[in-house]
């Protein structure tokens, strides 16, 4: 009896190793990298043929459609989430998908970790990668000047990949970028002084994004209270580097695609703020003064579009200009924000 009891469970462990690998589930396993939370579908690496591109979403619920603009450019090759704080609920979200050989998450929290060769090597060998919310001052903190930051420009650059990313993700995206090294800024206390010492610009030291030169990004932009500081960014970046500053704010659940000629897609539910410096600079953008920049209430040149799920609405970031949306103005008077139409 056990004779034939053996031959049976021998029979039922040969049929299981016969079974074709799509009726098992996708493999769930542990990189070599210390960084490594876990990997989803196959380990091995591949080699695919991959288009350059940077998404910027602005935290919130993800928005689908933009995920699936980065894996139709990763040409199904190994997809990479990074992070400083958190866990790794993306790996079967973006594997659920469909179209990547593998997610994995990284979650690089030191700057030792941001320096091992094998979180190196796994971003470089990456298809795409997407960097998680969370805290931007832990990006700054832990990846600047580090083989991350090296890897990442590499992948962009070099690679030609896709790079995105959501909330704290997208706002170190830009060539200049809001570090929040100190504690968090509010537009009331960025309007009544634009050198409050919670302004913590950084310029051309992180990431080498196309198409985001003299550009700063902010998200959960559908909370008014952003636009203010953002229009202070833009006042600084004016004032102290003497350029034509451009920012881009996102509403939650809406994300911005951009290809590797400069031209966008819009998708999501929300809103796309594109705003760029109108005529000259702020008139008053001093320490310990509120802000003023009036330019008879046409200070900053602002184009908003709304998302879609096709992607409907663009923007083409070389010539600033958008198709399907319309525009604004806003200013500042005496520490406060105004909007004419």
């Amino acid at each position: 009896m056990r004779q034939k009891i053996l031959l049976v469970s021998l029979g039922l462990l040969l049929a299981a190793c016969q079974s074709k690998p799509a009726d098992i589930a996708p493999a769930v396993t542990k990189a070599d990298a210390t960084a490594s939370l876990g990997l989803v579908g196959d380990a091995a690496d591949v080699t695919r043929t991959t288009a350059g591109g940077t998404v910027l979403m602005g935290g919130g619920p993800d928005v689908d459609a933009a995920i699936q603009w980065m894996i139709g450019k990763a040409g199904g090759g190994d997809f990479v989430v990074l992070r400083a704080t958190g866990t790794d609920a993306y790996n079967a979200y973006v594997y659920g998908l469909g179209g990547v050989n593998s997610c994995e998450t990284l979650l690089i929290n030191s700057r030792t970790l941001a320096n091992d060769p094998q979180v190196e090597a796994k971003i470089r060998g990456a298809e795409a990668v997407f960097i998680a919310g969370g805290d931007q001052a832990n990006y700054v903190n832990f990846w600047k000047d580090t083989k991350v930051e090296d890897a990442l420009n590499y992948l962009r650059n070099v690679k030609k990949c896709t790079i995105g990313g959501t909330s704290a993700g997208n706002a170190i995206e830009g060539r200049i970028y809001y570090g929040a090294l100190n504690a968090t800024i509010t537009s009331a206390a960025a309007l009544a002084n634009p050198y409050d010492t919670n302004i913590t610009l950084g310029r051309d030291d992180f990431l080498d994004t196309p198409y985001l030169s003299n550009t700063i990004t902010d998200d959960h932009f559908n909370n008014p209270d952003r636009r203010g500081r953002l229009v202070t960014f833009l006042a600084r970046m004016s004032q102290d580097y003497g350029i034509v500053p451009k920012g881009v704010g996102l509403d939650e659940s809406t994300a911005v695609c951009i290809d590797d000629a400069g031209l966008s897609k819009i998708f999501g539910t929300g809103t796309a703020f594109f705003l760029q410096q109108n005529s000259s600079g702020p008139e008053r953008c001093t320490a310990s003064s509120s802000l003023d920049w009036y330019r008879s209430r046409q200070a900053v040149r602002v184009y908003k579009a709304t998302g879609t799920a096709a992607g409907t609405n663009t923007f083409n970031f070389s010539t600033w200009n958008g198709v399907g949306g319309s525009s604004q103005y806003y200013y500042v008077d005496r520490g406060l924000l105004g909007i004419s139409y």
